[in-house]
């Protein structure tokens, strides 16, 4: 895909969450489509000594008063996980199997993945809950989760 926009963000993340609701149309806007592409922001953090932003004093509390203030200012329904953060290797897993074989459709998982999350409380860490996910989405059950295997 020529000039595209690669969209890196995890699963986990409140921020990959806004941005994943208005990336596609900032991209069209210019004339580009967006390439989507989660990552593991854990192993992120491994690589580069960082923590998450929750187990930071101070600066976890402040974080979670701005995500409900970003939520409101863009108009994103938003409600904090019971479970937070969490590994998002399933989630990962099962959207590049799928982009593999159909891109568009693989953007509709991540899309109903974080809506799982980050509005239905359903932990996505489960490669159970993204499998029902995927399968209310429409997907094949047992392909996905042999997908969700599949290293």
């Amino acid at each position: 895909m020529a000039n595209a926009v690669d969209f890196y963000f995890d699963f986990s993340s409140p921020y990959g969450y806004f941005a994943s609701n208005k990336i596609d149309a900032l991209a069209q806007k210019y004339g580009r489509e967006a390439k989507w592409r989660p990552f593991l922001l854990g192993v992120a953090f491994k690589t580069t000594g960082g923590v998450p932003l929750p187990t930071i004093p101070v600066k976890g509390p402040y974080a979670l008063r701005d995500i409900v203030r970003t939520a409101k200012y863009l108009s994103v329904t938003y409600r904090h996980p019971s479970v937070f953060p969490i590994s998002s290797v399933s989630a990962c897993r099962a959207f590049y199997w799928l982009d593999a074989k159909e891109p568009k459709r693989a953007k509709d998982l991540a899309r109903a993945l974080y809506r799982a999350y980050f509005n239905d409380n359903l932990d996505i860490s489960s490669a159970d809950n993204v499998v029902a996910v995927g399968a209310k989405s429409g997907l094949n059950a047992d392909e996905l989760r042999a997908g969700i295997g599949d290293q």
